[in-house]
C-alpha cells in the first residue's frame, strides 16, 4: 500500500535533482550552454529546456504552434518531433533564458505536486508507458531528470549526483531492464546464468537465469555462472541509457569479463533500452 510519505518521497526526489540541475547551470557561459551533448543532437542548453518541457506540458501550460525542421537525422518518431519542436524554439534563447524558464516551471510544478492529497497522486495522467496514476508518472519524470543531469554533467565535466534517493531510484529503474536484455535481446539459452556486478558509485548485483525461454531475477549468485560483468554502476547506466558506446566499453578497462565471453559481450552490446 502506498502512502503519503511515499508519495512525498517522490517529489523529493524529483526536487533533488532539479534543485541540482539549477545550481549546476547557473554559472554557465553560452559555449557551455551550446555544448554537444551525448543525446543526438541535443546541447546542454537542449536538455534542460526538454526536462521543461514535459514539466510544461504536465502543468498544462499553453504549448505554442512552432514546428521543428524536417530531415533533422536524430528525431525518428512523432514523439521525437514533438520534443524537438519545444526544444527547437528554444535554441535562440540565451542559456540564462532557458534556465530561468526552467526553474520557474519546475517551481511550478513541484508546488502543485506538494498541495496534492493522496488521491490526487492516485488522478489519472499520461506516462511514458500509457495511461496510469500521477504517482506511476512520478518515478519516469525522476529517472528521466536524473539521466538528462548525466549527460550535461559528462558534457560539462562536472561529476557529480550519482548518489542520493534519486539516484538510486534511477539506478534501480536502469537495472530492473536486465531481464529483458538477457532473455529477449540476447536471447540467451536455456540454462544461461548471467551476473552483473556494478561497482561503485551505484553499487548493484543482478542475478538473471534462463529457464524454459525466460529470464528471470535471482535473489543470490550461484556458485558457476555462465558470465559475470563487473563495472562500475555509473558506466552501466550509460551503457544501458544509450549514452555510451558498448564497443568502447568493452574495449576499454572499465569492464571485467568473467566466463562466456560471446554470452558476457552480448549481453554489454544489447544493453541500451532507450534508443
Amino acid at each position: 500500500m502506498t502512502t503519503p510519505a511515499a508519495d512525498r518521497a517522490l517529489v523529493d526526489q524529483l526536487s533533488e535533482v532539479w534543485d541540482r540541475l539549477a545550481a549546476l547551470c547557473a554559472d554557465l557561459t553560452e559555449e557551455e550552454w551550446k555544448r554537444p551533448t551525448a543525446v543526438p543532437g541535443w546541447s546542454v542548453q537542449d536538455n534542460l529546456t526538454h526536462l521543461t518541457d514535459i514539466e510544461a506540458m504536465s502543468l498544462g501550460l499553453p504549448r505554442s504552434e512552432h514546428e521543428a525542421p524536417e530531415g533533422l537525422a536524430h528525431v525518428k518518431n512523432d514523439s521525437g518531433r514533438r520534443n524537438e519542436s519545444f526544444v527547437d524554439e528554444r535554441r535562440t534563447w540565451t542559456g540564462a533564458a532557458a534556465l530561468a524558464e526552467f526553474v520557474d516551471v519546475t517551481g511550478r510544478r513541484l508546488a502543485e505536486l506538494r498541495a496534492l492529497a493522496p488521491e490526487g497522486f492516485a488522478a489519472e495522467s499520461w506516462t511514458p508507458m500509457g495511461p496510469g496514476t500521477v504517482r506511476d508518472l512520478l518515478p519516469f519524470r525522476i529517472f528521466d531528470s536524473w539521466v538528462h543531469e548525466q549527460d550535461i554533467r559528462e558534457a560539462l565535466d562536472r561529476p557529480g549526483g550519482l548518489g542520493g534517493p534519486a539516484a538510486e531510484a534511477a539506478m534501480d529503474r536502469i537495472v530492473g531492464t536486465v531481464g529483458y536484455v538477457v532473455g529477449k535481446k540476447v536471447a540467451a539459452p536455456d540454462g544461461t546464468v548471467v551476473v552483473i556486478e556494478c561497482t561503485e558509485p551505484l553499487a548493484r548485483t543482478v542475478v538473471v537465469a534462463v529457464a524454459d525461454g525466460r529470464a528471470r531475477v535471482l535473489d543470490g549468485v550461484p556458485e558457476d555462472p555462465t558470465v559475470t560483468l563487473t563495472l562500475p554502476g555509473a558506466v552501466y547506466a550509460r551503457v544501458a541509457c544509450g549514452r555510451a558506446d558498448p564497443a568502447a566499453v568493452l574495449a576499454g578497462g572499465s569492464l571485467t569479463l568473467v566466463g562466456d565471453e560471446a554470452i558476457g559481450r552480448r549481453v554489454v552490446e544489447e544493453l541500451n533500452f532507450l534508443f
